[in-house]
This record gives structure tokens, C-alpha cells and sequence, in this order.
């Protein structure tokens, strides 16, 4: 069992969320119990998440998709209110970071990826996007299978390039928009979660892979490791709890 502060004071020295300018307030979204025995990470806080988190007995629930977004309403009613009830009902703390998660070095979303992946010296490109080389030479439906074995979901692949790929770029989730930064490295191709019309045309006429890898699944690994570095740290029980999603 652990105090709950010293819990968020710990990622805040891990993950340095003021240095951020983010979309979504990061820490502690939802006060629940002063004490954390059991924490149950997810990617998103969405009603299917809490109630297993809460069928599973959590105290704390850690994710990298919470609530509050700029731009969003700020009424308490519909889904937002019984999200929001669930989670005061039973006294449970809701933890979300977005950005700081996605940045991390070690814990973070693109770091994460590149293990899984197998992606050899990872190393940041510039801004959130990611690079480095694949351990050998691809081509371009190589790695689309690649990306399906690993990610156990098949990417959307468009645009044209290089017969054989090895240097990569990658930014989990909605980073489509960054693969300017991938064609002016000279990268083979450029890996993200979604995609966006604009995107495919990008990639056709600039002569770059893209593979859109699924939002969610791009960015699944990064709170579970968060999760276990915290579960060590603070002898807490933990749980990743994965409510797939297609997109």
C-alpha cells in the first residue's frame, strides 16, 4: 500500500509534466481514496475500462487518454457524468498523462514502440517524432507484416518509395501531420497511428511509406510500462487492462 501523493510526486519527477504545453491537464484528474494498493493501467479512460478497473479492484487507474480536453463541453451530463459517477461512487483516483507520456525516454509511448517493434537505436528526430533502424533491410509489404505481427493489427499502407526500407520514423497516435519531419530526414518510411486524407497524397507524391498502425495500438505500451516501474517502486499490485480498439 502507498500514499497516493507520494505516488503522482514520482511521476512528476519521472515525466516533468510542466514542461509541457498539453491539451489536457496532466496527473490527477479525479481525487479518489488516499491509499493505492491496486493500480490498473489502460490507454483510454472509457467506460468499459473503468468498470473492469473497478471489477478488478483498483484504487488507482492510470492512463494516457483521461478527460477534460481543451475545447470540449464542460457540462457534467450523458457520458462524461457517468464516467465521472463511476469513479466517485467508489472512491477511485484517475491519473492521465498525455504528452509527458508520449516524450518519456524510457516509459514513454515512442520509446515503447520501438521495443516491441525491434527497431535498433532509437533516438529521438525532432519535436515527438522518433527514429532509427530496423534489424535488416525490409521492403515495403515485409514490413507491413512486420507491423501486423507485432501490433496484432494489420496497418492501412499508402504512398510509394524505396523498394527496401531500414531507417525509420515513428510518433504513436495522431501524429500523421509530422511526416514532413520523416521526408526531411530522408527516412524510408514513417510510421503513426491514424491517418488523415491529406496524409496519402503526402506520401505518394513525396515518395515516402507510410503505415497508419492504429491509434490505439501504437500506443498501449508506453502506461503499462509506466505501470510496472510504479508497481516496483511503490509495491503495488498491477494490471494493464486492454479495451481494443480498431482505430
Amino acid at each position: 500500500m502507498a500514499d497516493r501523493n507520494e505516488i503522482l510526486r514520482k511521476i512528476t519527477e519521472w515525466l516533468q509534466p510542466e514542461n509541457f504545453q498539453d491539451y489536457c491537464p496532466n496527473g490527477l484528474q479525479v481525487e479518489g481514496k488516499d491509499e493505492v494498493r491496486t493500480l490498473i493501467t489502460g490507454v483510454t479512460a472509457s467506460k468499459a475500462l473503468l468498470d473492469a478497473a473497478i471489477d478488478a479492484g483498483a484504487d488507482m487507474i492510470l492512463v494516457h487518454h483521461g478527460y477534460f480536453w481543451k475545447g470540449e463541453d464542460q457540462c457534467i451530463r450523458g457520458m462524461k457524468r457517468e464516467r465521472l459517477k463511476l469513479l466517485l461512487d467508489h472512491d477511485v483516483n484517475l491519473v492521465a498523462y498525455h504528452l509527458p507520456l508520449d516524450d518519456h525516454p524510457e516509459y514513454g509511448n515512442n520509446r515503447q514502440l520501438a521495443e516491441v517493434l525491434g527497431i535498433d537505436n532509437p533516438r529521438p528526430l525532432g519535436g515527438l517524432v522518433w527514429e532509427g533502424e530496423l534489424p535488416e533491410a525490409m521492403t515495403p509489404e515485409q514490413l507491413g507484416r512486420h507491423l501486423t505481427g507485432k501490433l496484432n493489427r494489420e496497418p492501412l499502407h499508402v504512398g510509394s518509395g524505396r523498394s527496401e526500407i531500414k531507417r525509420v520514423g515513428w510518433c504513436t497516435g495522431a501524429a500523421q501531420g509530422f511526416i514532413g519531419k520523416a521526408l526531411e530526414a530522408g527516412l524510408g518510411a514513417y510510421i503513426s497511428g491514424e491517418i488523415s486524407e491529406p496524409t496519402t497524397h503526402t506520401a505518394r507524391e513525396c515518395g515516402i511509406h507510410y503505415y497508419a498502425a492504429g491509434h490505439h495500438a501504437t500506443e498501449r505500451y508506453g502506461v503499462q510500462a509506466l505501470g510496472e516501474a510504479l508497481a516496483e517502486k511503490f509495491g503495488l499490485s498491477h494490471t494493464f487492462i486492454d479495451c481494443d480498439n480498431p482505430v
